[in-house]
């Protein structure tokens, strides 16, 4: 089955989530924005960089509609075709529930502000989750109907209503914790996954909620505890999460895990908040010590973990006064380390870059397999 998957704002680290899921040859990327994946199912709750996923339609939409169980029908219609507009998209819609309409249907038609419907609009609207809730999506001369959409709700009540929370180390988005696990697991559906840098836990809140059994680590143990407070309220709330969290203050260069992980998502010290470019003997500064602490820890892990093991770390990258990134000097380094950098079909390691415009410390993302 094929499944239309609307990419997220950082194309290229979607597209390296969905190769990790579903290997190479399953995915293929058919415009800027979209991605066609071939799978027997696409969960959209597993996807961090995904915004939409939709069933690729083997019938035409009105066939596709009409068969659709009684009631009324609430319908939006996107057009992510290149040269739609807002025009284009609603005209199609009124074809729709016009159709709709003869054959004796109540249709209430959803209106986008430009040809495709917002990823709030669509999550509000339950599109694609909940029955005669449909939104009709246009790409060329295909169609696909949705199957979900980006649960922004239930993100938003992890991200901020743990108890827990410390702007000062930085917080870490769960959408971009999902990545990372997708990354460092490539799809396996059972295992443990440690987070030796662990802070407030978000990653281990975002892997406990995927099923997997959790390890987390972190010199501080304010943070442990932090950590420790955070996801005895997230099992309050999600009844599904079996397993109890193995937490331990330790440094992560030095430290020994006990038992070894299967799977390493972690994000590391990302230096000093900024709310400018660095001047240059400060950017070599914060750099230097980032890659010292990241060689001593993949030093350290490496003598722990087994062979093949994946890992998946965001490191910092430092905007500059010519308006780009730059980063650490670690791929050069990784051989003689005992690491291989996993590569994508559609990513390099450059692309692997997650920030928002004009943050100063973005985050790159870098994927290793232990030789």
């Amino acid at each position: 089955m094929q499944y239309l998957v609307i990419l997220g704002r950082e194309t290229k680290i979607s597209l390296a989530e969905l190769e990790a899921l579903f290997s190479s040859s399953k995915v293929k990327q058919v415009a800027p924005n979209l991605a066609i994946v071939t799978a027997k199912y696409v969960d959209i709750n597993r996807l961090g960089g995904a915004l939409k996923v939709a069933k690729v339609l083997d019938e035409s939409p009105l066939e596709y509609l009409s068969q659709l169980p009684d009631g009324k029908i609430t319908l939006g219609v996107s057009d992510y075709s290149a040269r739609a507009t807002q025009k284009s998209a609603w005209t199609l819609a009124l074809k729709y529930k016009n159709l709709l309409k003869r054959h004796g249907r109540n249709v209430r038609l959803i209106p986008g502000k430009s040809a495709t419907i917002s990823t709030a609009t669509a999550h509000h609207n339950q599109l694609g989750e909940k029955l005669n809730h449909i939104e009709i999506i246009k790409f060329g001369d295909q169609f696909a109907t949705s199957v979900g959409t980006q649960n922004i709700t239930s993100y938003a009540k992890r991200d901020q209503a743990r108890p827990a929370r410390d702007a000062f180390v930085g917080m870490l988005p769960p959408k971009l914790a999902q990545i990372l696990i997708n990354l460092a697991t490539a799809g396996a559906k059972d295992g443990r996954i440690l987070d030796p840098f662990c802070g407030t836990g978000v990653v281990l809140q975002e892997a406990s909620l995927m099923g997997y059994s959790v390890y987390g680590t972190d010199l501080s143990e304010k943070m442990i505890n932090y950590s420790e407070r955070n996801l005895s309220w997230l099992a309050g709330r999600y009844s599904d999460i079996q397993t109890k969290p193995q937490l331990e203050a330790g440094d992560a260069t030095t430290h020994q895990w006990k038992p070894a992980p299967d799977y390493v998502a972690s994000e590391i010290y990302l230096g000093h908040p900024m709310s400018q470019p660095p001047v240059e003997i400060k950017f070599r500064t914060e750099k230097e010590s980032a890659e010292a602490l990241l060689t001593s820890f993949l030093k350290n892990l490496g003598n722990q973990i087994k062979s093949g093991t994946q890992i998946a770390l965001a490191i910092p990258a430092w905007l500059r006064q010519n308006g780009k990134y730059s980063g650490l000097d670690i791929i050069d380094r990784l051989d003689n380390l005992g690491y291989n950098l996993i590569k994508y079909r559609y990513a390099t390691y450059d692309d692997l870059l997650y920030y928002r415009e004009g943050q100063i410390v973005a985050r790159q993302i870098i994927v290793l397999r232990k030789k």
